[in-house]
């Protein structure tokens, strides 16, 4: 608890993590029928070509080690601080349970920000969708930030390409004082499987020409 962490995540590796997904999914779905929650899981074959297994990084997933994990699971830090050329075009997607802990990834992931390549507050707390709207269509991002509804918004009304998507990291191991993290509670876990089940993200869990990898922090 002085951590702010549950490190059950450190030892879960893919088919954990989608077992885990499928349990809290069908525990807060209570209203979906069996059809829907098959739909809105990452599971079988899907899980197994988009989990990354994150098992063998035994630092502590706090916040001033997110960029070394972030480094390790990519073709290395340097890569990060790039951007691609198309505007609103991150390489990475952080999703956080809430707007207060986004701006607190956002700050721990500026150093991979450059004049080239800047880090996207994606949510709510202190700025309005025209506003990141104008944001991401005019500025290169090689990382963005975000809640899972806002981020949903974005990529909906065409913001947020996900032309140059290469990884999605969930923060999962962040617990606030109540024990509870952005899949204990069904105010955010279920905007979260909605997110990650996305079709254009499904259609890629599974595609080796053009890979889309899932971390679990």
């Amino acid at each position: 608890m002085e951590l702010g962490i549950n490190t059950l995540f450190s030892h879960m590796d893919p088919p954990l993590l989608a077992d885990y997904l499928v349990k809290q999914l069908t525990k807060f779905g209570t209203d979906l029928s069996p059809i829907e929650i098959s739909d809105l899981t990452v599971s079988g074959v899907r899980a197994a070509n988009s989990i990354q297994d994150t098992t063998s990084w035994q630092e502590v997933r706090t916040l001033p080690n997110l960029p070394q994990f972030l480094g390790k699971y990519s073709e290395g830090e340097e890569s990060l601080k790039e951007a691609p050329k198309k505007k609103g075009s991150p390489h990475t997607l952080i999703v956080a349970s809430a707007g207060l802990r986004a701006a607190d990834i956002v700050r721990a992931a500026r150093k991979f920000q450059s004049k080239e390549s800047a880090v996207a507050k994606l949510f709510a707390k202190h700025m309005k969708v025209d506003e990141q709207v104008t944001f991401l269509k005019n500025t290169k991002t090689g990382i963005g930030v975000g809640t899972p509804s806002r981020l949903i918004e974005l990529i909906e009304n065409g913001a947020l390409s996900l032309d140059h998507l290469q990884r999605l990291v969930v923060d999962a191991s962040h617990i606030d004082q109540k024990k509870r993290g952005v899949m204990d509670m069904k105010d955010t876990m279920m905007p979260l499987a909605r997110f990650l089940t996305r079709s254009e993200f499904k259609e890629r869990y599974c595609d080796e020409k053009k890979p889309l990898t899932l971390l679990f922090y």
